[in-house]
């Protein structure tokens, strides 16, 4: 029972990440209709600066903190420079545009940054034994963060006015417009809050994994499994599901399917979500005329 236990926990404390980065892509799906395949390679970047930040002496919450701003930044960059020129381009064009973006973004994490694997430090550390042994510092220690990024987030969207406008632009641009909402700069701040929360995805995740250019191949899968098992217009129940396939990793790799295989998990939801229930648990079921 002591292990069924660890690995619950465990699994929720990586479907922390899990959730946040599958946060991010339906941000920027809501926004665009289209996943965002870079979204990975982004948030391995944004982990670089901070690593960077670090080695030049920063300590870790001011090179944290730093590193969110610098990617809010670079998500808000990307889509005045590459996606709004595009944005009413064919399905195919923009395809490519993200498949790009992911490869300009990876070669050049690793042309300025190297290919060597990198410790990336973890700002939680204990000699104690946390909740009975059944977690790590560093597992405790991330999924709390993560859970306070995602009530913000929440919150930001549920109570402010500027989250009520990024919402309206996403959901119907064309009334937005209407009633003074600037749709093509709330679509560029939600690329750029989707960069930041994949940001402390990429930090909190490469004390674990540790830290090389291809960190988030494997996470984003997970990732992308999460989103669509919850629903990839839903971001709560994207949120719901990156913590669910997190514990289903977890309880596979350890009683089912071996460590090795447990990639197979996230290819076995991916499969079974889109055969059974293309739109998720709780996203919503769209009828077009044609």
């Amino acid at each position: 029972m002591d292990g069924l236990a660890h690995q619950i926990v465990a699994g929720i404390a990586t479907g922390g990440i899990y959730a946040s980065v599958a946060l991010a892509i339906v941000m920027i799906y809501q926004a665009t209709h289209h996943v965002n395949f870079a979204q990975g390679e982004m948030a391995t970047l944004s982990t670089f600066i901070a690593w960077s930040m670090i080695q030049a002496g920063l300590p870790y919450w001011v090179a944290f903190f730093a590193t969110i701003a610098v990617s809010f930044a670079i998500g808000v960059v990307v889509e005045r420079i590459l996606i709004r020129p595009v944005a009413n381009a064919p399905v195919l064009t923009l395809v490519g545009v993200f498949i790009g973006l992911l490869l300009i973004v990876g070669n050049a994490t690793g042309w300025i940054f190297g290919y060597t694997t990198k410790v990336f430090p973890s700002p939680f550390s204990s000699d104690q034994p946390l909740l009975g042994g059944l977690v790590s510092a560093h597992e405790l220690g991330s999924t709390v963060v993560t859970l306070v990024v995602l009530t913000l987030v929440w919150a930001f969207f549920r109570f402010t006015k500027l989250g009520l406008a990024m919402r309206a632009a996403a959901y119907n641009p064309r009334s937005s417009r209407l009633v003074g909402i600037r749709v093509g700069w709330m679509l560029a701040l939600g690329w750029g809050l989707a960069a930041a929360i994949g940001a402390v995805a990429g930090m909190m995740v490469a004390p674990v994994v540790f830290l090389d250019p291809t960190m988030m191949l494997g996470i984003l899968l997970y990732a992308f499994a999460g989103a669509l098992l919850g629903g990839i217009d839903n971001p709560a129940g994207a949120v719901l599901g990156g913590f669910t396939v997190g514990v289903l990793e977890n309880l596979a790799g350890a009683y089912v399917v071996g460590t090795e295989l447990k990639l197979t998990v996230a290819l076995a939801i991916i499969i079974g979500v889109l055969v059974v229930r293309p739109s998720g648990l709780f996203g919503r079921v769209v009828f077009s005329r044609v």
